[in-house]
């Protein structure tokens, strides 16, 4: 917006003193067609008497922002976008509607229509119409869309293209942002060198400082306004700053993904996003980097692509920073994604950019493993801690994402963990690589990259591998360790009914170092506990179990008082009943899940052995199959 005393002469002035011809203008003037004369953007300025002349002929008067331009030149030529000129004081008149574009428009409103849809629907017949010259395009200012300075909206409608005009809250907007335009589009232009291009230039080398030391949104503020007028690095540090503060979506880099210094940092970002289409349900295109690059910048972004779908990317910077990142890396690939974090977050000051318009250390976000530590949270506070050498004032930790224990698994299921029934493993002592050998699949592939992010609120039921009796029900589980040194394997997803008959806890067999725990929990359709069991086993020996269903208890073995379910229990509400449960377990032996990482798929998988034995003669069983087809 242009605010109220903005001197157009000197605006104006600058805007013709800045101009130099466009590739369009380059062939007319070697053809001989017209001289730069000819070319001049800007017109004599509007008389007094004339302007006055011109709104008593049109009924009204003309907003302050346009009313003050025709005072400085009547009438401007625009050599970008699709409107030509604006014409002179005595040219414009009503639009009129021609087309008869308000009836198109109010077929479409309804009793929700918003306040804005139902002006644009009348804009059409009382609109005043300024270019003269066009590609079929308007420009119209709407008397009934004012603000409380008497500005009127100004809308550009590109009749070609069958899309909603673009609205402008004033002329005075408009025509800023049609200078920016020129800007923009002669920023490449060889000598294209003035004092708006050196002082933008400046702000985006400041804007590189602030961002540094951690003021991003001041960074922020500057680098939009240098976009805006296509100064060389301003998009690609915007976009990094809009990839670790919106914390997803695409980005793409500009020019900068060019520079082979930063090939490592960005493409793991673009290729994450690129394929996280496909997660989401759409159709991934191909991939692309957005800008020309050479041969051995586009074969390392194929490569790291490959790695991405893969999830065998890994991120290593050097310098003390890439240590950092390795030893977060180790914590956050077994579940302590807030630990990961913490180390991330110390070793910021440390961080050495590869070129001077890297911002950010960019490449954590295409990590498979490290990139859901980092939330959108986390993001910001990265964004606001001093880096690279820079003082300045670091801002307050964010919370941990994981809460202590296991009563989280109580709460109520949300999109991304349904855990309607889950089953867990734990082994005291152990190491995750060790889980294979103790529960794992016969001839199994041991641990394996977790899938991809799941697509929102949607949860797909594994389907039935070939090859397996009907009885047995063999667990995926995501494997990881506790703060407390217990190797885990969980699986929120837990689709079979609930341990049954033939249902022989996994205790047993992973406990031949150490203790082992198992439990599994499955809710009703109305979301209470229906089912809880536990079994806890050393030495290789099952020690105890029991398995509450309802009010019903079948026990093994001298349950200890701490977990005998009708003590825990006791005088406890039906809602409360799993919390209670889980917190004695958890007061037992400690232990506790990290729900991020579950969550966001960060952890291996392995898929155990059969959680059911197989029916001894004279035990009878049924299953049933259903199939599902869409006409």
């Amino acid at each position: 917006m242009i605010d109220k005393g903005f001197d157009w002469q000197q605006f104006l002035r600058r805007w013709q003193d800045e101009w130099v011809p466009g590739e369009d203008d380059v062939e007319d003037l070697e053809e001989g067609g017209l001289t730069l004369a000819d070319l001049a953007l800007a017109a004599p300025p509007a008389a007094e008497a004339e302007i006055a002349a011109a709104e008593e002929r049109l009924g009204t008067r003309f907003p302050p922002s346009y009313r003050e331009f025709l005072g400085a030149s009547n009438g401007w030529r625009l050599d970008g976008g699709s409107v030509y000129r604006l014409g002179a004081a005595h040219e414009v008149g009503w639009f009129g509607d021609p087309m008869d574009m308000t009836a198109i428009y109010r077929r479409g409103l309804d009793e929700r229509s918003a306040e804005q849809e139902v002006r644009l629907a009348g804009m059409w017949e009382r609109a005043l119409q300024l270019e003269t010259d066009s590609d079929m395009s308007y420009a119209l200012l709407d008397p009934g869309d004012t603000d409380e300075d008497g500005e009127w909206a100004l809308y550009v409608y590109k009749g070609w293209s069958g899309e909603i005009p673009d609205r402008y809250p004033s002329f005075g907007a408009y025509m800023r942002r049609m200078y920016q335009g020129f800007h923009s589009d002669r920023a490449g232009t060889p000598g294209f060198v003035n004092d708006t291009t050196r002082a933008l230039d400046a702000d985006v080398a400041r804007a590189r400082e602030e961002a540094l030391s951690g003021r991003w949104e001041t960074a922020r503020d500057m680098l939009t306004e240098a976009e805006r007028y296509g100064r060389p690095g301003a998009r690609g540090m915007l976009s990094q700053l809009a990839a670790l503060s919106h914390g997803g979506g695409y980005y793409g880099f500009g020019e900068l993904v060019t520079d082979p210094r930063y090939t490592g940092e960005l493409v793991p970002v673009m290729a994450a996003a690129h394929l996280g289409e496909g997660r989401s349900g759409r159709m991934p295109g191909r991939f692309v980097l957005g800008t020309e690059t050479d041969d051995g910048v586009t074969a390392a972004a194929e490569v790291i692509l490959d790695q991405v779908r893969d999830r065998t990317y890994r991120y290593a910077p050097g310098g003390a920073f890439g240590r950092a990142v390795a030893e977060a890396w180790e914590a956050a690939r077994w579940g302590d994604t807030d630990g990961a974090w913490r180390v991330i977050r110390a070793a910021l000051p440390s961080w050495s950019p590869p070129g001077p318009d890297l911002l950010a250390p960019l490449g954590l976000l295409g990590d498979p493993v490290l990139g859901p530590v980092v939330t959108r949270e986390r993001g910001l506070e990265l964004l606001a801690t001093p880096r690279a050498g820079r003082d300045g004032v670091w801002p307050d930790p964010v919370p941990d994402l994981d809460p202590p224990g296991l009563g989280w698994l109580a709460d109520s299921p949300r999109w991304n963990a349904p855990h309607d029934s889950y089953r867990c493993l734990w082994v005291e002592g152990a190491e995750p690589e060790a889980l294979p050998g103790l529960v794992g699949e016969e001839g199994g592939a041991g641990l394996t990259a977790p899938p991809g992010h799941r697509a929102r609120g949607f949860h797909q039921v594994p389907a039935r591998r070939e090859g397996l009796a009907p009885w047995e029900d063999r667990a995926v589980v995501s494997v990881g360790r506790t703060a407390s040194g217990w190797a885990f394997g969980c699986d929120l997803g837990a689709w079979a009914s609930a341990p049954g008959n033939f249902f022989v806890s996994p205790a047993a067999a992973a406990s031949c170092d150490g203790r082992a725990v198992v439990l599994w929990v499955r809710r009703g359709r109305d979301g209470g506990l229906a089912v809880f069991h536990l079994s806890v086993a050393e030495g290789g020996e099952e020690q105890y179990a029991y398995t509450l269903r309802g009010t019903d208890v079948e026990r093994s073995g001298p349950v200890p008082g701490v977990l005998d379910p009708e003590r825990v229990l006791r005088d406890v509400r039906e809602t409360d009943r799993e919390r209670c449960l889980l917190a004695a377990v958890q007061g037992e032996f400690g232990l506790s899940l990290p729900r991020h990482a579950l969550v966001e798929g960060v952890l291996p998988r392995l898929t155990t052995r059969s959680w059911n034995r197989a029916p001894r003669e004279g035990e009878v069983y049924a299953y049933a199959t259903f199939q599902v087809r869409m006409r």
